[in-house]
């Protein structure tokens, strides 16, 4: 019984810290924030490095993702006589699912990945405990620059993967499928909202989030030298999917009953 109570044990202590870790880290960026002591160049410095390294990534993703959500769509459409229905369904998919979750992936798969390496660095060269003994607030100082960063970059990726998704979408099915250009604009303008960007825009906010939140959990708690920032890396990559997935569910199902649809689909 202690066996296999051993690894619950530990995640249940794991999943308590980082709560009490992500309560303080917000409280601590919202104190920085208002009282404009937030560390402007390391916040500015996270979002190129964030930017760099995700945005070529994110939008190698989206344009095959655009052109396989215009083939499907095409495709199902000629089936069932709905060819003017692309835009609608580049609405519902790019717009308000594709988006947000490129952006997490390619947040929680590179940017984490990078945070959390570069503070179990610092971690297991006692650079953390040097910041604390000198009295600065490494959770303000370190972590809640690179919430911030996450948030920001996030969020423009969202927009600019939403753009060249669409797009994509746009041009195959016109130039290769033969689509109306005219139809597809006018289904995509008919049955797309600004709401929906809107939500996109929020659950790619919190996916950043919480990617922020765990990565830099794992790297100020590695600890065992350089294979245990590792093992810190892989964890955090894997918590933060799985976090990422769950938020989207509760997002998407919360979105219709807190924004009701209006009209006929």
């Amino acid at each position: 019984m202690s066996r296999s109570s051993g690894p619950v044990v530990d995640a249940l202590l794991q999943a308590g810290l980082l709560l009490d870790f992500g309560a303080r880290t917000l409280a601590g960026t919202a104190r920085v924030l208002l009282r404009a002591r937030l560390a402007w160049r390391e916040t500015l410095d996270q979002v190129h490095f964030l930017a760099a390294v995700t945005t070529l990534p994110a939008l190698l993703v989206t344009i095959p993702l655009g052109v396989v959500v215009a083939l499907n769509v095409g495709s199902l459409a000629g089936q069932i006589g709905a060819e003017g229905y692309g835009g609608a369904v580049v609405a519902f998919v790019v717009v308000g699912q594709a988006s947000p979750l490129v952006c997490a992936l390619m947040i929680a798969g590179i940017g984490g990945s990078a945070m959390c390496a570069d503070l179990g660095a610092r971690t297991i060269r006692e650079e953390i405990d040097a910041l604390e003994v000198m009295g600065v607030r490494t959770i303000e100082r370190l972590v809640a620059p690179r919430v911030i960063a996450s948030v920001v970059t996030t969020m423009l990726l969202a927009c600019i993967v939403m753009l060249v998704g669409i797009g994509t979408t746009f041009l195959f099915q016109v130039l290769v499928l033969g689509a109306s250009p005219g139809m597809f604009l006018q289904t995509l303008v008919q049955y797309s909202r600004v709401e929906d960007v809107g939500m996109a825009l929020v659950k790619a906010a919190a996916f950043a989030v919480l990617t922020a939140l765990v990565a830099c959990f794992k790297g100020m708690t590695a600890r065992g030298g350089p294979g245990g920032v590792a093992n810190a890396v892989n964890e955090a990559v894997v918590i933060c999917f799985v976090c990422v997935f769950i938020a989207n569910t509760v997002l998407t199902e919360l979105y219709p009953v807190l924004i009701p649809a209006k009209g006929e689909y």
